[in-house]
């Protein structure tokens, strides 16, 4: 006798139900370059966006201090220091 095993496809969660987070801090062009990226593909996407200052949250800044601007996906480290959109772009798809 065989068992016969359902596979149920896990689905992605849609663009528009993630979040990306830009660490970053004032004065940092690197940032403002991050920005204009996560602002741009989060706008074609409909994905939803913050940012967070490490200047005001040490945590963060312990963290973070040497990789930023850093981009989370839905909490997860994606990036630091430059950005690629199309990068960004897949795994807000994915």
């Amino acid at each position: 006798m065989s068992l016969l095993r359902r596979r149920t496809a896990v689905s992605a969660p849609a663009p528009a139900d993630r979040i990306v987070t830009l660490i970053g801090k004032p004065g940092c062009h690197l940032c403002d370059e991050a920005r204009e990226v996560v602002v741009s593909v989060c706008a074609e996407l409909g994905a939803g966006w913050e940012e967070r200052d490490i200047t005001r949250d040490e945590e963060l800044y312990r963290r973070y201090w040497e990789q930023i601007p850093v981009v989370l996906v839905d909490g997860e480290q994606h990036d630091f220091w430059r950005v690629d959109p199309e990068r960004l772009r897949r795994a807000l798809r994915s």
